[in-house]
């Protein structure tokens, strides 16, 4: 579920007749780049950002994203990024189209001097600026983009290092080129909250990221839930799980042990509309991983177990986000009798006290 949004995900647009470019607009302007007759100097400025990876790091890209959009005035911003990640920036209310990098006419920008779409190539004429968070070893996109005639291209890397500053940091510091200077570093979405049908407080629960080594153990996660529902029982587990929850076990060996508590499972739910389920939470716990990110941007309490990444550049700065660091990194050596009165702690402030 970290690597990318899940297939269930997905919303590409191939084949809809009126979209041959594969965009989605709020506005509906942005489908005259079909057309070819845009005005080669548009009178409102046009953006576009171009951003693959995960789900965390497109979350984390989005303050750099919104400080485009307020610096240059009355522009239209566009995001080429994957199908169900991208929708995001929509949901961030910064974006005003979508266009999905998976298209079937992206791939010759990617090859060297192959034949680009001329459609295509006239869409990204007519855009002021366009920057991308690629990975371009070969020089073959930037070749691409001069081939075409960007005007002005930026390229933003897409690596964060740590002890550079926090990921959201350097994810915007590329802009300085543009004299653009980010003054607030946290991904902030609003959706429109889904409230739980049952009235209880709702405790979402994601127990998976892109990678093992920052999971805890299934077992731990199993025991948890059933603490919770002893500890907290007028709270709703809410369970998060997506394809590598799926495919590592850990959606099974969850499911059986909290066979009989108060579940509701959210299985590959796209992520807009697990957004508004997230901001309906009364509190989240998990990793470091995209799932969490989305609901710290949503406003939603978080407690996230961390191991071998580094708090100070990947967890949410958001407003209501604590971190509980495993001994030297290892998320397998988090003992239960640790983690509990952490979690315990923190829902009696979000679940008990609200109750009250």
């Amino acid at each position: 579920m970290e690597r990318r949004a899940n297939k269930h995900m997905e919303t590409e647009n191939d084949e809809d007749p009126a979209a041959p470019l594969g965009i989605r607009s709020s506005t509906g302007d942005a489908r005259k780049a079909e057309s070819g007759t845009r005005d080669p100097l548009p009178s409102r400025p046009r953006i576009l950002v171009i951003r693959g990876g995960a789900i965390g790091d497109f979350i984390l890209t989005l303050p750099a994203i919104r400080l485009l959009r307020e610096s240059v005035a009355g522009c239209h911003l566009e995001v080429l990024g994957y199908p169900g990640i991208m929708d995001l920036a929509m949901t961030a209310g910064i974006a005003d189209s979508v266009r999905s990098l998976e298209h079937r006419t992206m791939a010759p920008l990617f090859a060297k001097s192959a034949k680009i779409d001329e459609s295509l190539a006239g869409y990204l004429r007519s855009f002021n600026v366009v920057v991308s968070y690629l990975y371009d070893p070969d020089g073959f996109f930037r070749s691409s983009m001069d081939r075409v005639g960007v005007r002005t291209f930026v390229e933003a890397s897409h690596r964060v290092e740590d002890g550079m500053g926090h990921a959201a940091e350097q994810l915007a510091r590329p802009l300085q080129r543009l004299a653009m200077f980010l003054d607030d570093p946290l991904p902030r979405l609003t959706p429109v909250p889904v409230s739980d049908a049952s009235d209880a407080p709702l405790i979402g629960i994601h127990p998976g990221s892109g990678s093992t080594r920052k999971n805890w153990l299934v077992a731990g996660w199993s025991r948890l839930g059933r603490e919770i529902a002893s500890a907290f029982p007028s709270a709703r587990l809410g369970l998060i799980t997506g394809e590598a929850e799926q495919e590592r076990g850990t959606t099974d060996g969850i499911r059986s042990a909290w066979a009989g508590l108060n579940v509701r499972h959210f299985d590959a739910v796209p992520l807009p509309e697990l957004a508004r389920h997230l901001a309906g939470c009364r509190a989240f716990i998990g990793h470091d991983s995209g799932i969490s990110h989305l609901a710290a941007a949503c406003g939603t309490p978080c407690l996230l177990f961390f191991g071998p990444t580094d708090p100070a550049t990947w967890a949410p700065r958001n407003e209501g986000v604590s971190v509980l660091r495993a001994p030297d990194g290892d998320l397998a050596a988090l003992a239960f009798d640790e983690a509990w009165p952490a979690v315990q702690a923190f829902l009696e402030s979000k679940i008990t006290q609200r109750a009250a």
